[in-house]
């Protein structure tokens, strides 16, 4: 199979697409919306996409894209980021001034950066600024990202699990034309997008019967719709069976309130 992903070799998307489809055929694209649309042309069978990270929060233009779209998600996976000091053959500590990154992961180590008076310069990346510091073979200059971009690129590890933060996290989505086809471990979850109708108190009335059926509301997110301005949809993940006989019952009972209802499961 062709598993689109956004990025490059060595990003964490990519290395959360090779540990869920270890045997398949990865495939980079340039941004998110590329990775979804092969999906939807055929060019690929399912899409790894972020939809969350612990630190930085949600991801929205992917959570767009599912609103939007009509893929089918058929798993969540839990990437745990540990991000390593990376640098060329013969560099040290000590010879790095400089060091490369995406500017979350330059935040999420900012106090090992600090302590070391290393300046920092922004990449689109982090496996981006790896390939540079490998290309650019500088013992001065090193990048902040995983083990398995270190392996990818030749690059030494000078320093393991720099970030402040050590349970960091990001949350993958495994998309595709097809319901049903569990490709991760069943988290116990789903997840519900919907916009409510212009009502007084629509959306409390369908969270409550959420609650009402016993189903336990575990996150919750807003997005602005793109096609009326100042009006949102909403993006929650639900804990429970979905498959229990009162479930369809439940959505019945929130159809109504809704103007569009679409069910992850």
């Amino acid at each position: 199979m062709k598993i689109a992903y956004s990025g490059i070799e060595g990003a964490f998307a990519y290395i959360a697409a090779k540990r869920i489809f270890p045997e398949d055929e990865l495939v980079s694209f340039g941004d998110f919306h590329s990775a979804y649309k092969a999906i939807e042309n055929d060019e690929c069978d399912y899409a790894v996409l972020p939809i969350e990270n612990s630190y930085a929060g949600d991801v929205g233009q992917v959570t767009d894209l599912m609103f939007q779209g009509e893929l089918f998600v058929n798993g969540v996976y839990t990437l745990n980021v540990v991000q390593n000091l990376l640098g060329v053959k013969g560099s040290t500590l000590q010879t790095i001034c400089k060091v490369i990154s995406h500017p979350q992961a330059l935040e999420q180590c900012a106090d090992f950066l600090r302590v070391h008076n290393y300046e920092s310069i922004e990449a689109i990346n982090t496996a981006r600024a790896a390939k540079q510091v490998a290309l650019n073979d500088d013992p001065t200059v090193a990048a902040i990202a995983s083990e398995e971009t270190a392996a990818l690129y030749g690059l030494q590890v000078l320093a393991q699990g720099i970030n402040e933060q050590q349970d960091n996290s990001t949350r993958f989505v495994v998309l595709s034309k097809n319901q049903n086809q569990k490709v991760c471990k069943d988290s116990g979850t789903f997840i519900m997008m919907f916009a409510v109708k212009n009502e007084a108190g629509a959306l409390v009335k369908v969270l409550n019967r959420l609650g009402e059926f016993g189903y336990n509301m575990v996150a919750i997110h807003s997005r602005p719709l793109k096609s009326h301005a100042w009006e949102y949809y909403f993006y929650i993940e639900v804990e429970g069976n979905s498959s229990q006989k009162d479930f369809e019952q439940m959505v019945h009972e929130i159809q109504y309130r809704c103007d569009k209802l679409k069910i992850f499961k």
